[in-house]
């Protein structure tokens, strides 16, 4: 068998680009956020909202959009792929209930109801936050209050890494030939190949499942999300992913970016027709499917070639990402309530914001999670010892 091979050794050369990736991709969630208060389009409206829209925020969220949730579930499977090496399948899934399971219940019945509550302040909605509290629990959005808010990703991961874990297994040790004559197929043919499935799901299935979150009935994220999840296993199980990827990232900037200007021109002149299964609505998601992973796939090289390397920015941030992924929109929430309602430039308001929010959201982790294993344990970290 190859030593490129699916079969992992017990301990992996760690991936520090991977970190980097997780940690950025992160810290631009924050100001994805942030701009969907300034968004108008297609995507939906966020928990607050300014009186006035901004085009330049708008297009940002349209951009971040493409690739950002395909990116961390990525690098979500790279993960996988990386505890799958020196974890047991018992071991493993004890892990994901802890890192997952846990924080997503104490988020959804904590950190999510502030942003429902002031989602209702925005409109005529004028009681104290301690009498909505009960009020949560009426209903399931849309039509009631309860929801789980950007915690969506916490369990569609769970969930993804509980009913792939057999698949996974596989690669790892029946499937370990499979995997090296994927890898090959790859080196000689390109990366790019990769994206026709997730072409083919964005074109067969968005046109039906516009993207709610909802676990049960969202098919075309589902799908999605899920390909990019074991791609992300993958693409770590053989160097010869990597190298090819190393080749072709350059490639792949330039046709993301031509991609992109085609898709902003197909948008701006209003020949996609609403969502239906006619032929320039399927065509226009088809490419939005390529387009992302043109994106990751450039991305993955960006990182590979620049940012393989450790540094104490590196230990610094990187176990705080998490707690600040489950914190920031509350926080967002709350202060951009109250921005929005001062008569001061656009700009200024996302700048404030952000900035607020980062500081904010940071000051917390430090000072009530950080240091104390009950939160430590309520925001996925790992406990300090005993003694």
């Amino acid at each position: 068998m190859s030593p490129n091979s699916c079969q992992a050794s017990n301990r992996p050369e760690r991936r520090y680009d991977l970190d980097w990736l997780r940690v950025l991709a992160v810290l631009v969630l924050l100001y994805f956020h942030t701009a969907a208060i300034f968004y108008c389009g297609e995507l939906g409206e966020f928990y607050v909202k300014n009186d006035r829209p901004s085009p330049l925020l708008t297009e940002l969220v349209w951009f971040i959009h493409q690739w950002h949730m395909p990116l961390f579930f990525l690098l979500s499977g790279a993960s996988t792929w990386f505890a799958l090496s020196f974890r047991s399948p018992q071991q493993y899934l004890r892990e994901r209930c802890l890192r997952l399971l846990l924080p997503f219940v104490f988020g959804t019945l904590i950190l999510v109801p502030p942003q429902v509550y002031y989602r209702l302040r925005q409109s005529a909605f004028r009681s104290s936050f301690l009498q909505f509290y009960p009020q949560f629990f009426h209903g399931v959005r849309p039509e009631g209050n309860f929801e789980w808010g950007h915690l969506w990703f916490i369990i569609y991961l769970l969930v993804f890494s509980l009913i792939v874990l057999p698949l996974l297994l596989y690669f790892k040790r029946a499937g370990a030939n499979w995997c090296e004559k994927l890898a090959v197929f790859v080196e000689s043919r390109g990366v790019f190949m990769l994206a026709l499935p997730l072409a083919t799901i964005e074109g067969a299935l968005r046109p039906r499942w516009i993207g709610f979150q909802n676990l049960y009935d969202d098919w075309a994220n589902f799908c999605l999300y899920l390909l990019y999840f074991i791609y992300g296993y993958l693409l770590c199980s053989d160097q010869r992913f990597t190298q090819a990827i190393d080749r072709q990232w350059r490639t792949a900037i330039g046709l993301a970016i031509l991609l992109m200007f085609t898709l902003f021109v197909w948008r701006q002149t209003h020949y996609v027709s609403k969502r239906d299964y006619s032929l320039p609505y399927v065509l226009y998601q088809m490419l939005r499917g390529v387009n992302s992973w043109f994106w990751v796939i450039a991305l993955l090289g960006l990182g590979h070639r620049f940012l393989n390397f450790n540094s104490q920015l590196l230990q610094f941030t990187s176990e705080p990402s998490y707690p600040f992924y489950l914190l920031h929109q509350t926080v967002l929430v709350a202060i951009g309530f109250y921005v929005v309602q001062w008569h001061v430039d656009v700009m200024l308001k996302f700048w404030m914001i952000s900035t607020a929010t980062l500081v904010g959201t940071i000051a917390l982790y430090a000072l009530l999670i950080r240091r104390y294993n009950i939160s430590r344990l309520l925001f996925g970290l790992k406990l300090f010892p005993k003694g």
